[in-house]
């Protein structure tokens, strides 16, 4: 069901389960102890019912399929292993490094969108001192 959809709509439901992985670490701090998938996907369909336009192109017989949701499942876990595996560039990495130096701080990072918000951490931190 989910490659019945348009390549818009589908677009879309990658760029919403990208934006709201993101929010959601953002909100546990990066901590993977404190992930939990149920709790993401419950974020997620918050997110998507509040933000995201797509859900509502998306006829209810679609939306109410176990096909789809199983589709969908599948998509989350391509998505979230996609952001996982995502390189930090050089700049990033030499950016976080200055930071860290100058604050003392030792913050690990292993994917792009996780370097992403150790620097926004460091940048805030940066303002405060």
């Amino acid at each position: 069901m989910y490659n019945e959809l348009s390549s818009g709509i589908k677009s879309s439901i990658t760029r919403s389960i990208t934006k709201a992985f993101e929010i959601y670490m953002t909100n546990i701090s990066w901590d993977e102890e404190l992930f939990n998938i149920e709790d993401f996907v419950k974020s997620w369909q918050l997110y998507i019912v509040e933000s995201a336009t797509w859900f509502e192109k998306v006829p209810k017989v679609i939306k109410e399929s176990p096909e789809f949701h199983e589709e969908i499942a599948l998509k989350i876990n391509a998505s979230i292993e996609k952001i996982l595996s995502e390189p930090v560039n050089e700049d990033l990495i030499a950016s976080i490094e200055i930071m860290q130096d100058k604050l003392g701080t030792q913050y690990k990072y292993g994917c792009k969108a996780e370097a992403l918000y150790v620097e926004s951490l460091l940048k805030e931190m940066q303002k405060q001192a």
